[in-house]
């Protein structure tokens, strides 16, 4: 499914330039090539815009199967760490204080605050004699996202400039991606990607229990911090190009589980290329449906995403859909 979405996602937008003009385009029609607008459409505006959609679809698939495995908890998803708050609040930050405008700006901001956020989740669910036990990750992550959710809305209330800039970054949208932007983000996507391959055996071992992983030689703690920087890393990333995205970090591991039972890396594999999948669809979908405007991906994600939360919630399978409770 993977290179038919990417496809798509080069051939459909919500302009007036044509599918048909469009594959065109890619099969070296001189004519097509000859035409500027055809060109902008397709290179400048749909390339990086798929190419966003691979990064963010990859980083929040295999983020959210490593912090459900982490915390054995089905549920759990990428905005469990306060990732999202502490990009956000990064975000209002850099707007009204440093007058950042540009979209580089804004994806910088938003990586360094969800970086910061995470280290310090790190810190607090790091210290004491149950160091980076679920419970203490899960409790840190929402204390200091809410407490980033507090600060962030008591900024936006006295600066309705920065309120109209922010309103459009947190919709979630992969709209106004570009090629440049994603550069500087390879590096600290490749370091999340290169933890959640080195965590996967460790986290093989933790789905059987605690003691039975220490038996087999490893550390649960340490596990679990390493994972959760894997998930800084990723999420951050994400949150940077498209704003915060709810749901895919807890579709792309569900279907992913589904379909490779309990092998770990074959989970954090498909978790990724089903991320992406299902990022690449909802963009698709956001420039048609309500054509010539374009609905934020996140709302196509919400209306996908609600519904399977609440069916995972009351599937008497619950237990097992992640590993052991």
């Amino acid at each position: 499914m993977l290179p038919v979405l990417a496809l798509l996602s080069l051939l459909i937008g919500t302009g007036t330039s044509s599918p048909a003009r469009a594959w065109a385009y890619l099969l070296g029609d001189p004519g097509a090539r000859a035409d500027a607008q055809l060109r902008l459409a397709v290179v400048d505006l749909r390339l990086p815009r798929t190419l966003a959609g691979v990064l963010v679809g990859a980083c929040l698939g295999t983020a959210g199967c490593l912090l459900q495995a982490a915390t054995r908890n089905p549920l759990a998803e990428t905005g469990l760490l306060g990732v999202n708050s502490g990009a956000a609040f990064a975000v209002v930050v850099g707007l009204t204080f440093f007058g950042v405008g540009s979209p580089e700006g804004l994806l910088t901001w938003a990586l360094l605050g969800g970086m910061a956020a995470s280290a310090a989740v790190l810190l607090l669910a790091g210290a004491g004699r149950t160091a980076g036990s679920p419970l203490r990750l899960v409790l840190a992550g929402s204390a200091l996202g809410a407490t980033f959710h507090g600060l962030t809305s008591s900024v936006l209330l006295g600066t309705r400039s920065t309120f109209d800039t922010y309103r459009y970054w947190t919709i979630g949208s992969l709209a106004g991606a570009t090629t440049d932007g994603l550069l500087p983000l390879l590096p600290p996507a490749g370091a999340g990607f290169l933890l959640a391959l080195l965590t996967a055996r460790p986290l093989s071992a933790l789905a059987l229990g605690d003691d039975s992983a220490r038996s087999l030689g490893h550390r649960p703690g340490r596990t679990r911090l390493v994972t959760a920087a894997a998930v800084s890393l990723l999420a951050g990333c994400a949150v940077a190009v498209a704003g915060p995205i709810a749901f895919l970090g807890l579709l792309a591991p569900y279907a992913a589980r589904a379909l490779t039972g309990p092998r770990m890396s074959a989970q954090l594999l498909l978790s990724a290329v089903v991320g992406t999948d299902v990022m690449l669809a909802a963009d698709v979908l956001a420039r048609i449906v309500i054509r010539p405007w374009e609905t934020p991906v996140s709302v196509l994600l919400a209306f996908v995403g609600g519904p399977l939360l609440v069916w995972i919630a009351r599937s008497s399978r619950l237990s097992t859909a992640g590993a052991a409770p």
